[in-house]
C-alpha cells in the first residue's frame, strides 16, 4: 500500500476511537443526569458549561431544592473524553444567592467553574420563572473574569 493510503486508514481509525471516546462520555453525562432527575425529584437542576482557551471544559451541574439550597455540586472538567463528574461538597448547603454572589465562594474558583456556575443558576432561574435580571449580572461578572 501507498503511505497516502496508510494515512488515510490512521486517520480513519482515530476518527473511530474520538467517535467511541465521545459516545461514551455523552452515555456518562445521560447516566448521571437520569441518577441526579432520579433521586432528586423535588426542587430544580442546572446545567451550565464554559470551554476553556486551550480545550480544557468545564460542565457544571446545580441541584437545588425548593427553598433554593444547594443540595448537589458536579463539576467536569478536563481536555479528553475520560473525564467524569466529581462532587464539590464545599458547595453543597449553601443557599443559591450565596453561590451568585460574585464575593462569595466562588469568587474563588477558576474561571471557568465560575462562568459555568453562572449558566447553570441562569437555567435554574429560568425553571423557576424568575426574571432573567437575576443572572444577567452574576454571569456578566463571571464572563469579565474569562
Amino acid at each position: 500500500m501507498a503511505i497516502w493510503q496508510w494515512a488515510i486508514l490512521a486517520l480513519a481509525a482515530v476518527w473511530a476511537l474520538q467517535s467511541f471516546g465521545v459516545w461514551l462520555q455523552m452515555r456518562h453525562y445521560t447516566d448521571v443526569m437520569k441518577g441526579i432527575s432520579n433521586k432528586y425529584s423535588e426542587g430544580y437542576i442546572g446545567a451550565g458549561n464554559a470551554k476553556g482557551r486551550l480545550g480544557k471544559g468545564v460542565i457544571v451541574l446545580v441541584v437545588v431544592d425548593e427553598a433554593l439550597r444547594v443540595e448537589r455540586f458536579l463539576q467536569m472538567s478536563g481536555r479528553s473524553v475520560f473525564a467524569k463528574f466529581a462532587r464539590v461538597p464545599e458547595y453543597e448547603g449553601l443557599p443559591l444567592d450565596a453561590l451568585r454572589d460574585a464575593s462569595g465562594p466562588l469568587g474563588r474558583a477558576e474561571t471557568g467553574v465560575a462562568v459555568a456556575t453562572a449558566r447553570a443558576i441562569e437555567q435554574i432561574d429560568r425553571a423557576r420563572g424568575a426574571g432573567e435580571e437575576a443572572t444577567t449580572a452574576v454571569l456578566r461578572t463571571a464572563e469579565k473574569r474569562a
